[in-house]
This record gives C-alpha cells, structure tokens and sequence, in this order.
C-alpha cells in the first residue's frame, strides 16, 4: 500500500454546518485540510409572518442582502422582481451572485464586503425619508441596521431563515485534540466566535487562542484579539481564497 503524506496544516472552520465546501475546497488549493466545527445550522423559514415580512422589504427604495443564504430563502417564498426605481444591495460578491443567479440584473456590492463597506455605498448614504428592506437572519447585521436608521432609513427586516445553535462536533473535537500538524483558525462571523469560546473545552480552546487566526474584517480582528486570541491576521474580505492566501502565505 503507497503511503500517503498527511498535510502540512489544516483550517478550522466554523462555518454553519453543511457551509463548509467552498472554504475545503479553497484549502485544498493550498495542500491544506479542512476540519469542519460548526457551533451552529441554518434552517429556512417558511411561514406567513416571513412572507409578509419579506414582501414588504422587497417592496422598498433600498433592498439589502446580506449573505447567499439570504437570498437562497427569500427564493423559496417568493420571485425576486426589482423596480426600476429601487436599488438592490449584496453585502459581497458571492450574494451578488446568487441575486443574478435569481433574476436580479443589477446589484450593487461593496469593494469592501462587510458592513462598513456597504456603509460606504452612495445608495446608503441619503436615507432620509427612504425605506431600506434589509433581508437576513435574527441578530444578523445589527449594527448595520442601527447605521442605517441613524442616516433616516426606515428598516422593514426580514429574517428569512435562522441560525440555531448546536453542540461541537465530539468527533471533530476529538480529531483536532489528536492532531499533530499545524492548524489556523478561519474567523468569518463573530457570532460563531462567541459560540466557540462558549463551547469549546478549554484545554482545544487554549490551543485555538494561541494559533493563528485570519479574520475577515478589521472588526473580527479586534473582537478576536479582545477575546485572546494571540494572533490575529487580516485577509482582504470574507470569500475563501482571501481567507486562504494569507493562511498559505504562512507555510509556503
């Protein structure tokens, strides 16, 4: 039987459960490997106070997405049909994506994909008068939203689908409690950061804190250093090959 040589390091990610491909797919690019230790899973909601929730926000001057998951359960309620007198908003280019995907020809992105990029956007900044529909989960983008209403927006939210969290994996745990070889942490949402320091047993969490951890904002990083971690790098956005080339960076 030929040998086969492990890899020289591995990616944590915290991604929600069943949301990991994109980024194992990126770090097998690199000759990494993902270890998937999700604290949470999405679930689309479907039900008449959404639908009304969501009609009304695609109804307004401004429509904001603010993840592919977003979009993927406002699909399943209901066909995306823009007015020539609204502006349609992905928080990122993967959003983006899944809008035209739907039908939406023109989207506005952010050269920065995060909520202080989409702060930056013209279509964001006269808001007086204006409604913004902002299309999302529970607790997503709070501080967005209170920006938003301070520039004179009327927010319509309308959680499409939810975050429910879950136990850490126990074999998954157990994998990187065994693992010799290096690891990096993928920092992409802070509320799956705080689960972790919630859940995680404090001898992997001491590991984890005194690995290295690119976050994908410059907000991420302060809350990571905040929270001990003890090096923390930035990448340039959120998608996956941003994630990953400061991460290869380190091993080449």
């Amino acid at each position: 039987m030929a040998f086969i040589e492990p890899p020289g390091w591995y990616v944590i990610s915290l991604r929600p459960q069943g949301e990991h491909a994109s980024l194992r797919r990126a770090a097998a690019v690199h000759g990494a490997r993902l270890i998937a230790l999700s604290p949470w899973k999405l679930r689309l909601r479907d039900d008449d106070g959404t639908r009304v929730a969501l009609k009304a926000a695609l109804d307004a001057q401004r429509v904001l997405f603010t993840s592919p998951v977003a979009v993927r359960a406002a699909i399943a309620l209901q066909e995306l049909r823009p007015h020539d007198d609204q502006a349609w908003i992905a928080v990122g280019s993967g959003t983006a994506l899944a809008l035209r995907h739907a039908g939406v020809a023109r989207v506005q992105v952010p050269a920065r994909m995060d909520s202080e990029g989409l702060l930056e956007l013209p279509a964001l900044q006269q808001l007086a008068g204006l409604d913004v529909g902002l299309v999302t989960a529970p607790e997503g983008r709070s501080l967005l939203a209170t920006a938003l209403r301070a520039r004179g927006a009327e927010i319509l939210r309308a959680d499409v689908y939810a975050r429910e969290v879950i136990a850490l994996s126990p074999a998954a745990l157990c994998r990187l409690r065994a693992l010799q070889s290096p690891v990096m942490l993928a920092l992409t949402s802070e509320g799956a950061l705080r689960q972790l320091l919630a859940q995680a047993p404090a001898d992997l969490l001491a590991r984890l804190r005194a690995a290295p951890a690119i976050a994908a904002s410059p907000r991420l990083q302060r809350i990571a250093r905040d929270s001990g971690f003890t090096e923390v790098e930035l990448a340039e956005g959120p998608r996956p090959r941003q994630l990953l080339a400061v991460m290869a960076r380190r091993f080449r």
